[in-house]
């Protein structure tokens, strides 16, 4: 008898092992800011083999992969790829915005505190975003069992990816020239951040964007929260988002050609294939789920592409947004009535107008009438009439999937091809993003490691199929504000 209850026990144990629900020990997500699909290509002969070529060579990379909305800025881009949505229901209209009329950045929340720094880069949370991301879905899926962290130089890049329920996002404030937080996550740093801290440091102001040196710092703090925090050593799956920054600032500063681009590209290179044995050896190959992919692209400096006999040049919104408050003024009395433009966005100040008793449509009527004569603007639509307008469906549909009602302003304007939106000037040699052109919406995305098999697809895949594909892939819930749809990895 007693045998035969052995025996039932060792069935019964082997029968619940072999019903697990199979999911890797770590997910790793790297969003490379401003990284140009072609990036992968452009650069490919002199990338080492341990870094983003091994991930072509091993893993599956999607070549067609669209970004789905207007402006495409890093804020939003990263709150796309994690929670597969979009800003019309993430509430993620930019890097920055307006809140009942009030100029807010992406993460602001002055009810919460910065720890390891008094500055104002410590009052960071995740409040603004109103869609769950794919750690929040994992922890729910495994009861809040499981650690969620974040990591990147600028705050919106480490917040946003790791979600509403992370244990910690880690950002780089240069007031005081190391990693912080806020209470939204703890009340202080953890003894290993503070050790890290005092190896890992700069002094106060130092602009650890615009250098290789934030590509270092970036991983070598990840690794950290890898080793420190035992990510993918549990029970269950953890994750871990890690976004690279200082790729975008040297791109607006240099451009898409310049030598510091090659370096900083170079130094990912590097950074990426010690992150990579790291992983392998703490968390075993075959072990972790990784991808990459970035927020946005870049157009190329226009002087350079006008040099090269190609169309391009910049649209002077300063000069644009004069015009319009002096014939607003001129025809309706109200002065100053365009408070700001924010990537490619015009926003009205309404409470001026309520105040003067104005219809709304009527200001937005003589601005629509000034930006039409702008020669450098392919268009300017009302939010309100995107519909009714002449335009192409598909840019119809990134306007309406940009537009979130009270944060995206009330008109938005596009350049023609290759045009920046502001004034530039002859010696100008960096670059922006911002608009729905290839340049700026083609971004890489490659899977790596567990369950992924070696191959490429063409077929159109979008940024907002990032999410859901991971979720199906960990046979978890997606997002609750997801649009896209799971990528067949084959």
């Amino acid at each position: 008898m007693k045998r035969l209850l052995l025996v039932l026990a060792v069935c019964c144990t082997a029968i619940a092992a072999t019903a697990q629900v199979d999911r890797p020990k770590l997910v790793v997500g790297i969003v490379v800011d401003q990284m140009r699909w072609d990036y992968l290509y452009y650069y490919y002969e002199d990338y080492g083999k341990e870094g983003l070529r091994r991930l072509l060579d091993e893993g599956y990379t999607c070549e067609n992969t669209m970004i789905n909305y207007v402006p495409t800025v890093t804020a939003i881009g990263h709150s796309s790829l994690y929670t597969g949505s979009v800003p019309y229901f993430t509430g993620i209209a930019g890097n920055s915005f307006m809140i009942d009329g009030k100029s807010v950045s992406s993460c602001q929340d002055m009810s919460v505190d910065g720890v390891g720094t008094d500055s104002k880069a410590g009052h960071r949370s995740p409040r603004n975003l109103r869609a769950t991301t794919i750690g929040d879905q994992l922890k729910q899926a495994l009861d809040f069992e499981c650690k969620v962290m974040g990591v990147a130089i600028k705050d919106r890049a480490a917040i946003l990816p790791a979600g509403h329920s992370a244990d910690a996002a880690y950002w780089w404030d240069s007031e005081v020239g190391h990693f912080v937080t806020s209470t939204y996550y703890m009340d202080r740093l953890p003894g290993w951040v503070e050790r890290f801290n005092r190896k890992y440091n700069t002094k106060p102001k130092h602009d650890l964007n615009t250098s290789n040196l934030g590509v270092t710092y970036t991983f070598r703090m990840a690794e950290a929260i890898l080793e420190n925090e035992k990510l993918g050593k549990g029970k269950y799956t953890d994750m871990l988002a890690v976004s690279v920054s200082s790729t975008d600032a040297i791109g607006h500063t240099y451009s898409t050609r310049g030598r510091e681009n090659y370096e900083v590209y170079m130094q990912l290179d590097k950074e990426l294939a010690h992150f990579l044995k790291q992983l392998d050896k703490q968390v075993g190959r075959g072990n972790y789920l990784l991808f990459l992919s970035a927020d946005h692209g870049a157009a190329h400096n226009p002087n350079f592409m006008k040099e090269k006999k190609q169309p391009a040049g910049g649209w002077d919104a300063r000069a644009a947004r004069n015009a319009m408050n002096k014939a607003i003024e001129d025809e309706l009395g109200i002065d100053d009535a365009v408070k700001a433009i924010y990537d490619y966005r015009v926003y009205l100040d309404h409470s001026k107008i309520d105040s003067a008793g104005i219809d709304p449509a009527k200001v937005k009527k003589v601005a629509l009438d000034v930006l039409s004569r702008e020669k450098d603007l392919l268009l300017a639509v009302d939010y309100d009439n995107v519909e009714a307008a002449s335009i192409p469906a598909f840019l119809k549909e990134r306007i309406i999937n940009g537009y979130h009602r009270g944060r995206s302003g009330d008109i938005l304007v596009m350049t023609h091809a290759g045009h920046l939106a502001f004034k530039v000037n002859e010696d100008y040699i960096g670059t922006s993003h911002s608009a729905w052109n290839p340049y700026d919406s083609h971004i890489p995305l490659v899977f790596m490691g567990w369950k992924v098999p070696h191959g490429a697809t063409t077929t159109p895949t979008r940024i907002v199929d990032l999410a859901p594909t991971i979720c199906s892939m960990l046979h978890i819930e997606m997002p609750n504000a997801c649009v896209g749809q799971p990528i067949e990895l084959k």
